[in-house]
């Protein structure tokens, strides 16, 4: 998730001036403009002067949403997205101003600040728009029609999105972040405002001409679908070219498929374990795995792991993972604890298991709710101290030289006194005296002479540098990080966005689940049951079969809802749906798996496209949405397309149904092209192609879940990477869900009343075997 850029503005053919990002690619579509004209004189006047928000009230403090909240009382008279405000816009012919963004969003906060409660933009803006504000993440599925015009018309996008619309809420002119005045270089929204408004009086008929035909570009373009006798491409074409094409963006220093900003991209590097797990006898396979590895531990040296309070931040503004973005995402901790878990079974590198053990600590710690849930995000924003009247980015997370010689001043007992630990601690961490943050990534100098931590030296060079022994210095650092960690409680915390989403409650689930089974930690799955059952308490409604898509912390263990309830959309349904598969795979208890079909079924009535196939992101039903998208695209999450494939082929291994191995196939027809041509973009539907090829290994293990002979099975299981499979717990409960789905099961029996493992795949199983060594060899190609 971007927050809209630190850098270059650029003028577009329009008279607005739009921002990219540095770096950022610019999408396929073909530009269209809008020329907008104004009079010198409604782009002259002063700056409205700045007014405390506590003087306002508008119709936001009646929502849930964090990010909504925060705008309540901008004198700004903002709507939800709703019937009210486009009755309004209808009523009165007046254009919308649509600004969405997140409550976590550094540049939201930004503009909200410079704009939103400028008393002189409320005014231009109340007088003349019907203004709405969105959650992204409440609604992504308005995001994503608007996100897709502001992208083809401006060659990029970000947070916050600034749309114009008209009444009937056709896009006619968009953006992300604006200042609030002119400056050399750019022009204020101040201006842009004024500008849109005079068009709208001078050439209302050209603006509708204009958003009508921009409109029906855009649908043709996300019309995707099958169209004759296709087929899904080939494995080797898709998988081949994807790891080329990571390989050419591949950093071989710092590792990442970029040089800044560099962001955490779990999806490549679950691709590149797959492919190493395919091609694990030649050189590609060995580059592949070398590459995810080296990126893991790279990240976990730098600024963007919290060295302190454990987790991840969004994204380094840097190459080398040194200063983050930071703020931190639910969806990046579940995403990165099952990478981390999955580069321990591969190498059995217990640094990798202790990061993933960090991520989950601090997600247990700072994002579960007492309802079991899972919290969204922790701003990046925060008060250096008590007294700070501005928030800064990074405040909660940074240090100066003087704060650790203040905090460490002591020796720490087992270590000899004429070692100073400040001295060790800061020559381990990067720090420097005047600061370790270059300029060029501080433009706001909000991080001047501030330290942000990254393992600088491995263990080994700082012992030897200061003539300590290992598990000295180990002793040593372990210390001084928790009376850091005290320390950073006594600060103002930054913004927690409480609320709770379905779809990224799945990613942590999943998180949890698979790290529980792979490092044999059953605290962490018993996390993952917890969570998974506030989903079906709180998040389902068993009588329509339908998933919530959030919901907030209420008192105690309870918690509440928006006043007109947001349906689950298709993101919602594909990540709570893998999270089961995973969680099943970990308690072999077979009612998630029963839930996971159950609402793989309610996933297709909602989403499918019998026509063009694959899935809708949204229901048919929302009249207020212009169109319906399907994504295409594998980013900071997975594309809920993506991750439909696999799913559907697992729900296959689960139940025989054959359609949904048809379905899994017509999806990855549907993105052939751009799997054939530029499958990185879509790295783990190109995983998904592999899958759908090879077909799912049913691991079947008969056997007495309690048994040591069943644990040892299992545990070979766990700790063995291989792609493509599915585990079955086969226990003689012949009315039970999966022996009513998988007839053949009632065939296979213990080998001389132990614990037996079957691999079965394209309905021919394996001999018995009763060996965790055996059942390895089975496994591994």
């Amino acid at each position: 998730m971007i927050s809209a850029p630190v850098a270059l503005w650029r003028r577009t053919s329009c008279s607005l001036l739009l921002r990219r990002r540095p770096g950022q690619k610019r999408t396929p579509w073909t530009r269209r403009t809008i020329f907008l004209r104004t009079t010198s004189s409604m782009a002259t006047g002063g700056k409205g002067s700045q007014t405390s928000n506590s003087l306002y009230t508008n119709r936001l403090i009646h929502e849930k949403s964090p990010y909504l909240l925060q705008h309540a009382h901008n004198p700004v008279d903002w709507y939800p997205w709703g019937q009210e405000a486009f009755d309004k816009a209808k009523r009165e012919d007046k254009l919308i101003f649509l600004s969405v963004g997140y409550s976590t969003c550094h540049w939201c906060h930004v503009m909200e600040q410079e704009s939103f409660q400028n008393e002189e933009i409320g005014r231009i803006l109340n007088e003349n728009f019907v203004c709405i504000k969105v959650d992204r993440e409440e609604r992504p599925d308005v995001d994503k029609v608007y996100m897709t015009f502001v992208q083809a018309t401006s060659s990029g996008g970000g947070w916050p999105m600034s749309v114009w619309l008209t009444p009937d809420l056709k896009p006619f002119v968009g953006g992300t972040y604006f200042p609030p005045e002119d400056g050399i270089y750019q022009v204020g929204f101040r201006t842009v405002l004024l500008r849109i408004l005079e068009q709208w009086k001078r050439n209302k008929s050209t603006l509708l001409e204009n958003s009508q035909k921009i409109l029906s570009a855009l649908l043709a373009r996300t019309d995707v679908g099958v169209r004759g006798e296709e087929a899904p491409p080939s494995l080797k074409e898709v998988t081949t070219r994807c790891f080329q094409q990571l390989s050419e963006t591949y950093d071989e220093e710092y590792g990442g498929f970029s040089e800044s900003p560099k962001f955490p991209t779990p999806v490549n590097l679950n691709f590149l374990f797959s492919y190493w797990a395919l091609q694990r006898s030649n050189t590609e396979g060995a580059r592949a795995l070398q590459m995810a590895l080296h990126t893991l531990k790279m990240m976990a040296y730098g600024g963007i792991h919290d060295h302190i309070a454990q987790g991840f931040h969004r994204y380094s503004t840097d190459q080398r993972w040194h200063v983050p973005h930071f703020e931190k995402m639910l969806y990046d901790q579940g995403q990165l604890a099952v990478v981390y878990a999955k580069a321990f079974q591969i190498s059995g590198d217990e640094f990798f298991a202790d990061t993933a053990a960090d991520i989950l600590l601090y997600v247990s710690r700072d994002l579960s709710d007492n309802s079991g849930g899972f919290y969204s995000a922790e701003d990046a924003d925060s008060y250096a101290t008590v007294q700070s009247e501005k928030k800064q980015e990074g405040a909660f997370c940074v240090w100066t030289a003087e704060e650790i010689r203040q905090l460490l001043p002591d020796p720490i007992e087992g270590i000899p006194e004429k070692k100073i630990v400040a001295d060790v601690f800061m020559h381990h961490y990067g720090m420097k005296e005047d600061g370790n943050v270059n300029p060029m990534k501080d433009p706001h100098n909000e991080l001047k002479r501030k330290n942000v931590l990254i393992m600088q030296y491995s263990l080994e060079l700082t012992a030897a540098r200061f003539g300590l022994g290992l598990e000295e210095l180990k002793t040593l650092l372990v210390k001084s990080r928790e009376k850091l960690y005290k320390a950073r409680t006594q600060r103002p915390r930054p913004h927690l966005d409480s609320k709770m989403l379905a779809s990224w409650n799945g990613l942590m689930i999943s998180g949890f689940a698979q790290c529980g089974a792979i490092l044999g930690k059953k605290e962490y799955i018993d996390r993952a049951v917890c969570a998974a059952s506030f989903l079906q308490n709180h998040m389902f409604n068993a009588s329509n079969g339908k998933l919530l898509r959030t919901c907030y912390p209420g008192q105690g263990n309870t918690v509440t809802y928006s006043s007109v309830p947001i349906h689950g959309f298709l993101e919602d349904y594909v990540f709570v749906i893998q999270a089961l598969f995973d969680l099943y795979e970990a308690t072999l208890n077979p009612s998630w798996l029963e839930w996971a079909v159950q609402l793989q079924h309610k996933q297709d009535e909602l989403f499918w496209d019998p026509k063009g196939f694959a899935y809708f992101s949204t229901e048919a039903a929302d009249p207020s949405l212009l169109f319906r998208m399907k994504d295409d695209q594998d980013g900071a999450e997975p594309s809920p397309n993506s991750v439909a494939v696999s799913n559907l082929l697992r729900a296959a291994s689960y139940t025989d149904h054959e359609e949904f191995v048809k379905k899994a196939g017509q999806i990855l027809t549907v993105f052939s092209e751009r799997l054939v041509k530029i499958p990185v973009v879509l790295p783990e539907m190109a995983r998904a192609t592999a899958a759908f090829y090879l077909t799912l290994k049913q691991v079947v293990i008969c056997g007495d879940l309690k048994g040591e002979d069943t644990q040892d099975l299992l545990h070979c299981y766990y700790s063995t990477y291989t792609p493509n499979r599915v585990l079955i717990l086969a226990d003689g409960d012949t009315a039970g869900f999966l022996y009513r789905q998988l007839g053949f099961l009632s065939s296979l029996e213990k080998k001389d009343g132990k614990a037996t493992a079957y691999v079965c795949e394209n309905f021919t199983c394996s001999l018995p075997v009763a060996s965790s060594q055996e059942l390895r060899r089975m496994l591994l190609p």
